[in-house]
């Protein structure tokens, strides 16, 4: 059973790199928990919120959504920096989730274009 939208890479994937992100940000220093850590967590989990909400609506009101996570992904990549400048991550660490980072933006696009040409079927491996 489930839902639709659980049956997506793109969820998955994205629902996973949030949780990596929330297990990074807990070693981070206390008084960044309003700062970067609260930012990129918030940033990191509307990427598979707005993949559930918007996969309840229209073809083209889910592409706004889509947009929206990616857009919300995009908004990591300073905020990931910014952790490495600090010196909160290292530069493995900062390769690894960038790259994580990469890929789900790929996996966003490629659902949005698919998005009216594409049967159900197919987007469930995106």
């Amino acid at each position: 059973m489930g839902f639709d939208f659980e049956k997506l890479k793109v969820y998955k994937e994205a629902v996973s790199l949030a949780d990596e992100v929330y297990s990074l940000t807990k070693s981070f220093p206390k008084e960044e928990v309003f700062g970067i850590v609260g930012q990129l967590r918030r940033a990191s989990l509307s990427v598979p919120l707005n993949i559930a909400e918007g996969s309840g609506r229209s073809k083209r009101e889910f592409k706004v959504y889509l947009k929206r996570a990616r857009t919300s992904l995009y908004e990591c990549v300073p905020l990931l920096d910014m952790c490495l400048r600090q010196g909160f991550i290292d530069p493995e660490t900062h390769h690894y989730h960038y790259e994580r980072l990469n890929t789900l933006s790929k996996f966003l696009s490629a659902l949005i274009r698919s998005v009216n040409a594409a049967s159900p079927s197919v987007n469930r491996e995106l």
